[in-house]
């Protein structure tokens, strides 16, 4: 009797100790994460449908239902805030068809560009903090990326690239031979390196082997190379792995603990990650990994770790709007960043693009999109206080056009709710017989 109250002991401890661990994000497995109390627990696992299913609102349930019919879309998710509260978190069609897995609010969704909001939110608070300045250079001797491999430059225009120029996409990088987050192949064959590559590889291949289409700070093209770069800027000017950073830094302290970089290959997909369908006509593609056969682009056809800060993030969509709430602005809830960052951040400018946002107007509407094969999502924040978040897992038809069908699924079904819940899904807590939490790859 005595060994077993010994082994019992031991257990428990175990258990403690390896939650420990967890919290503090030590752990040398980053996929495997331990909430060992209900207020370590994501929202999104707090969450079910059922909880977003009111009369008030099923004229928008409908909407949403019509609108995955006509375009064909296996699952989607949806999260709605009204005055910094949640009150809608709900899922539609499923997370995997072959296996009968319905989307619920924790399923975790590729968010693609929407993950430059993060790295903008991410490098204005190394901003705030002293550690960064907008004008600083990135690349050249006095640049901050100036290690020894950086430094073959075809182009001296590259010195003259600040932070500011990245996050507003006027660095002078334009896609015209090709977005290099895209061309792992051709540059492992022009660099004569085996796949995959990494993220420093196209830098180094970036400087190295094209010029600047026009002067940096001349005028506003959309890059996602710029956005990798403020990944690795991040990285060196912290010493810490970028999502270690945003993790720690951003989303912990908000309460967000289910954001992560998504990864490539469906063997990866975390357990709670929804599984990615195509068009029925899309091709496959040479894999970015080095394997020689063709797959589809959502499934190694795209190097996932690749696009990063640019576009690597998956989440649900209620924690998502958790970090919305600490960036919009509004006075209900405290804000992560100053108000005057956030100003500088959302201001429109005439020939500049806004920090992170794909836009934003002078009547207080800002949005972001993303899009990438298998995935494409739409958050909007009005000054009305409501915002709003849907995302899907499928390829959309338009491709990158395809947000505008979203936004105008969004804007209809909202407008048909004639009645707001006045509760906040965020401060939703059932009790739970096990207080561990398991999240982890299969």
């Amino acid at each position: 009797m005595k060994t077993i109250k010994v082994l019992k002991y031991l257990f428990v401890f175990i258990i403690v100790y390896l939650g420990e661990i967890a919290i503090s994000f030590s752990d040398k497995a980053p996929h495997e994460k331990i909430f060992p109390s209900e207020e370590k627990l994501p929202v999104s696992f707090r969450l079910k449908n059922e909880l977003s299913t009111y009369e008030s609102m099923q004229e928008f349930d409908q909407q949403i239902e019509d609108f995955m019919q006509k375009w064909n879309i296996i699952g989607a998710s949806v999260a709605v805030v009204k005055d910094e509260r949640l009150i809608y978190a709900k899922g539609f069609g499923y997370a995997d068809k072959e296996n009968d897995i319905k989307v619920e609010p924790r399923h975790l969704f590729r968010i693609a560009s929407v993950s430059k909001l993060i790295t903008a939110v991410a490098v204005m608070k190394l901003v705030e903090e002293g550690k960064l300045s907008l004008s600083d250079t990135v690349f050249g001797e006095q640049g901050i990326l100036n290690r020894p491999e950086f430094l073959q430059i075809k182009d001296d225009r590259f010195k003259q690239i600040t932070i500011e120029h990245l996050l507003s996409h006027t660095s002078g990088f334009t896609n015209k031979a090709g977005d290099p987050l895209f061309l792992n192949l051709r540059i492992a064959q022009e660099m004569n390196v085996e796949l995959p590559i990494s993220i420093d590889m196209i830098i180094q291949y970036v400087l190295h082997h094209r010029k600047l289409d026009y002067i940096p700070g001349k005028k506003a093209v959309y890059s996602n190379f710029g956005y990798a770069v403020l990944g690795s800027v991040i990285e060196e000017v912290t010493g810490t792995e970028y999502e270690d950073f945003v993790a720690s830094q951003i989303l912990n302290p908000l309460g967000i603990y289910d954001m992560h970089l998504g990864n490539s290959l469906p063997n990866q997909k975390y357990e709670n990650e929804v599984k990615y369908y195509g068009l029925h006509s899309e091709r496959k593609v040479l894999s970015s990994f080095g394997t020689g056969e063709k797959v589809p682009k959502f499934y190694g056809g795209n190097n996932m770790e690749n696009l990063g800060a640019a576009g690597g993030w998956i989440a649900s969509p209620s924690e998502l709007m958790k970090l919305l709430v600490a960036i919009d602005g509004f006075t209900l809830q405290k804000d992560i960043l100053q108000d005057s960052t956030i100003f500088k951040m959302t201001n429109p400018r005439k020939g500049k693009r806004p920090f992170g946002w794909t836009g934003t107007d002078k009547n207080g509407l800002w949005w972001r999109t993303g899009t990438l094969s298998g995935t494409s999502a739409l958050v909007k924040r009005d000054k009305n206080g409501l915002s709003w978040i849907l995302v899907i897992n499928t390829t959309p038809k338009y491709g990158a056009r395809f947000p505008v069908q979203i936004n105008k699924t969004m804007i209809k079904g909202l407008a048909s709710v004639y009645n707001w819940p006045t509760y906040d899904l965020f401060n939703y807590y059932e009790p739970k017989k096990n207080n561990y939490y398991w999240l982890s790859k299969r």
